[in-house]
């Protein structure tokens, strides 16, 4: 079995991620620096708990922690699920154009090709949802990790729409088309806004010594 795409190192991943091959590509990258903001959820968790003066939120942060550890997990999952989404489209691609099974063929892998990103985009959603969460009941001194880690998943959340939008205009099903590009269209609209506003809020904190 060939190793999995999350299980190389830093520096492996990044050298096969800027060569020729074909995976990992922008939607792997975008899960990986999703998992990466829902770390940074999740160490400003771990190194709240257990201190005095964040006694009366402890067990909100736990419950987040719990949460954030399953996102994490799930957009890491995704960087191979994407690229595995990815072999089949190339493989029908390559299929002659008269063969009777080519545009069936690859309207199905298309349409499987969004799903991976689609699942990426709801992950970031729920990852911003805890740091927005995570802001104002973590420690104060790493509220900047709080906003780094909104804005890694804000990057990852519209990178991840975009490897939906590539695929949805190639979609003969306009339907299905539109019903993809919705969903992430509404997904857009309220967390990289949210995202965002994380951010400025903790910049606003860090700039005036709030």
């Amino acid at each position: 079995m060939s190793e999995k795409l999350i299980q190389k190192s830093c520096v492996g991943f990044t050298e096969l991620l800027s060569s020729k091959a074909p995976t990992p590509g922008g939607g792997g990258a975008a899960a990986l620096v999703g998992a990466f903001g829902t770390a940074l959820c999740s160490m400003v968790g771990n190194l709240t708990v257990g201190r005095k003066k964040y006694a009366g939120v402890e067990e909100d942060v736990k419950i987040m922690l719990g949460k954030a550890e399953k996102l994490q997990l799930r957009l890491l999952q995704l960087v191979d699920e994407d690229a595995a989404a990815f072999k089949p489209l190339a493989k029908a691609y390559s299929m002659p154009k008269d063969d009777p099974a080519y545009l069936e063929t690859i309207e199905s892998v298309t349409a499987n090709a969004c799903k991976a990103p689609l699942e990426m985009m709801k992950a970031c959603c729920q990852a911003i949802n805890l740091l927005e969460e995570m802001m104002d009941k973590g420690s104060v001194t790493l509220v900047s990790d709080v906003g780094c880690g909104a804005l890694c998943c804000k990057a990852a959340l519209e990178s991840a729409s975009l490897n939906i939008f590539v695929n949805t205009k190639s979609l003969k099903d306009r339907s299905k088309t539109a019903k993809l590009e919705a969903e992430a269209d509404r997904m857009l609209a309220v967390y990289s806004s949210k995202a965002e506003q994380v951010a400025k809020e903790v910049t606003r904190r860090l700039r005036e010594g709030v």
